[in-house]
């Protein structure tokens, strides 16, 4: 299976996190992590790649040359990375059709397969909106007039690229980007969102995109069905949204145990493996995310 991560070296971190839960809850499973960056040191990349190995997987890095996206229009406190995901089916090998792309400050509690071989047929992606009439709404009247019926969460993107390929253009994109630079919050999901919702798949986030500040939401939406069993046993993706992040020493949420479990599994496993934890494991990470999340994604 085919895995993508946009990152800078601040997140190496959280993703080698990621990371250990994705192979210790996919047991068997060969992934293909392809990460795309423009500046991480390559003794970091080198050690990043011997403890993906050593879980039976791969490790390909696309380094985006500093020069790419020099027209691009960006923001004031966005950057050129932010097309990175978006645009990620130019730099992807040909032959790649396929890929997951998983934001760093994730967990995957349980297989990913059946979410990956999810039809995809004329579709660009498959996505998970968090169905809270606050979130849906205020997206939806910020990006009028763009008709979209529902607001994606950019951070768990299932990529039709050979699709893509053929209908995403960066002009267009540019474009909207120039259009409404005032009303962007979160620049890469709401140009997905304005430009592309209608060819997005929608799936079940209780199962692969569990927003982890919503869990008393999600278990009285359900009758009580969406308990923590339920997460444990069930959930596929727990995606911690919003600015406060579990690796903060000051996070709060319901899931931080969980969260600290698979972050010394991590430290366990690169001190297993006598790869230095402090480049890879960072004790402190970034409290926001890689695209300065909000309380609207």
């Amino acid at each position: 299976m085919n895995i993508l991560v946009t990152l800078n070296a601040n997140y190496l971190g959280p993703l080698t996190t990621m990371l250990t839960s994705l192979f210790l809850n996919n047991p068997g499973e060969h992934f293909t992590i392809y990460l795309m960056h423009s500046s991480i040191d390559e003794g970091a990349l080198e050690r990043l790649g011997a403890y993906v190995g050593r879980h039976g997987s791969e490790l390909q890095i696309i380094r985006v040359d500093e020069g790419e996206f020099e027209d691009a229009p960006v923001l004031m406190h966005y950057t050129k990375e932010m097309y990175y995901r978006l645009l990620a089916h130019r730099f992807l090998p040909p032959d790649v059709d396929r890929i997951l792309y998983l934001d760093p400050d994730i967990l995957v509690l349980n297989a990913v397969r059946p979410l990956y071989e999810t039809d995809l047929d004329g579709y660009l992606y498959a996505a998970c909106y968090h169905d809270k009439f606050s979130v849906k709404e205020i997206n939806r009247i910020r990006l009028m007039p763009y008709d979209i019926d529902y607001y994606y969460n950019s951070g768990v993107l299932l990529m039709n690229l050979e699709l893509q390929r053929e209908q995403i253009k960066e002009d267009i994109i540019y474009q909207f980007v120039e259009k409404n630079r005032s009303r962007l919050v979160m620049p890469d999901q709401d140009i997905l969102n304005a430009l592309y919702s209608k060819k997005i798949k929608p799936l079940d986030e209780t199962l692969y995109n569990y927003d982890a500040r919503f869990y008393l939401y999600y278990k009285f939406k359900s009758n009580g069905q969406c308990d923590m069993d339920y997460v444990i046993n069930r959930t596929v993706i727990l995606h911690f949204c919003g600015k406060k992040k579990p690796w903060s020493r000051s996070y709060s949420g319901k899931f931080h145990a969980l969260y600290k479990h698979y972050e010394r599994l991590t430290q366990l496993g690169l001190q297993a493996a006598e790869l230095p934890q402090a480049i890879i494991a960072p004790a402190e990470a970034p409290a926001a995310s890689p695209r300065a999340s909000t309380a609207l994604d």
